[in-house]
């Protein structure tokens, strides 16, 4: 297996398929991609939108903070920072 020239279906631009990317996309059961990076990039965000964001108060420091999931008083809820905090520990 030798790297293989793709051009982009959006932007044209050739790109290259390594023969490391060919052997996951092979052991995964997927096909040749047809995009470029920054191509497949834009089109993975533009799927899901902006995300819905709540208001809650973190569970540790009391800090008012946003999270991405709608908090229903079962589980507490952390900030960003006392979560990164929490899971480097």
């Amino acid at each position: 297996m030798a790297d293989q020239e793709i051009t982009c279906r959006d932007c044209g631009s050739a790109f290259t398929f390594t023969e490391g990317e060919q052997e996951f996309y092979a052991s995964k059961d997927l096909s040749a991609p047809q995009r470029c990076k920054d191509c497949r990039q834009a089109r993975k965000s533009q799927r899901g939108g902006p995300r819905e964001m709540h208001d809650a108060v973190c569970a540790d420091c009391g800090a008012e903070c946003q999270v991405p999931f709608k908090p229903n008083g079962e589980k507490p809820v952390l900030c960003r920072e006392c979560f990164s905090a929490q899971n480097a520990a």
